[in-house]
């Protein structure tokens, strides 16, 4: 059984920062895209941010120059450096990732729990 467990949220005043950690654990053979995406309410769910296995990484707009992803593949884990926070950044943020569990299995995505990020004064 695969988790993937989401830490690192919480209320920031705009202009500040935080540092969303993201830890895949379980019965895992290996990890290809990692990512981050956020849900503020009463919207869908958009992309923030991913990382392939090879390290490259897409960015949504909205958080370019602001936001950082980066993984460790020997912790299968992956962060979110998120900077120069903004109110409109509020949203509750999920991390995924493709994982094969046995060496022949098909990749599944998998989903963390989400971790609120509220961004106020």
């Amino acid at each position: 059984q695969v988790q993937l467990v989401e830490s690192g949220g919480g209320l920031v005043q705009p202009g500040g920062s935080l540092r969303l950690t993201c830890a895949a654990s379980g019965s895992i053979f290996s990890i290809n895209a990692m990512g981050w995406s956020r849900q503020a309410p009463g919207k869908q769910r958009e992309l923030v941010a991913d990382i392939s296995s090879g390290g490259s990484k897409k960015y949504a707009d909205s958080v370019k120059g602001r936001f950082t992803i980066s993984r460790d593949n020997a912790k299968n884990t992956v962060y979110l450096q998120m900077n120069s926070l903004k109110p409109e950044d509020t949203a509750v943020y999920y991390c995924n990732a493709g994982i094969r569990v046995r060496r022949l299995s098909l990749e599944a995505d998998y989903w963390g729990q989400g971790t609120q990020v509220t961004v106020s004064s």
